[in-house]
Formats: C-alpha cells, sequence, structure tokens
C-alpha cells in the first residue's frame, strides 16, 4: 500500500498525555484519511481512523484498517510524523 502523508500534528499535556493526527493518503484510494492519535504515555498508541473531508467507500477505509493492524512499519511511520512535530521534544516522545 502506497501511503503518502500530508500533514500531522501533535500536542501534549499532563491531563491528556499524546494527542495528535496525521492526513494522509493511500495510492488509487478517492479519499484522504484522517488518523487521530492519543496515548498517555508515548509509547501505547489508541487511534482512530476517518475519511478526511467526506466519506468514501467502506471497503477502501476497512482496507487501511487492515494495513494498519497488520503493517507496523505503516502504523509507526504514520505515529512518528505526529511525534515529530512536538514542540519541545521530550525524552518521551522520542
Amino acid at each position: 500500500m502506497n501511503v503518502s502523508i500530508l500533514k500531522s500534528g501533535m500536542t501534549y499535556t499532563e491531563e491528556d498525555g499524546y494527542v495528535g493526527f496525521v492526513h494522509f493518503e493511500v495510492e488509487g484510494h478517492v479519499r484522504k484519511y484522517e488518523m487521530a492519535l492519543q496515548s498517555k504515555k508515548g509509547r501505547d498508541w489508541g487511534y482512530s481512523l476517518f475519511f478526511l473531508d467526506e466519506s468514501g467507500p467502506e471497503d477502501q477505509i476497512d482496507q487501511v484498517e487492515e494495513q494498519l493492524e497488520e503493517d507496523d512499519e505503516l502504523y509507526y511511520r504514520l505515529i512518528d510524523s505526529a511525534k515529530q512535530t512536538l514542540e519541545p521534544k521530550t525524552a518521551e516522545s522520542e
């Protein structure tokens, strides 16, 4: 699956931990995606996957979800792109 990251961001507060997002597109898919991220300590990540601008084909978002579950390299690439936007970077976010 050929994925291009469009935009990402992340914030940190003691109350919420790490909260971020990644906007990306997948080659051959008609809609772009947003992956919302959250982690209390920057280690175990929870995420939700959405269409970015408007609804799209359910089978395509299911394909992306399956790929995220199976492909650790892709999963951590998306998370790392958001983590890199943190200012200032902390030891826990590395």
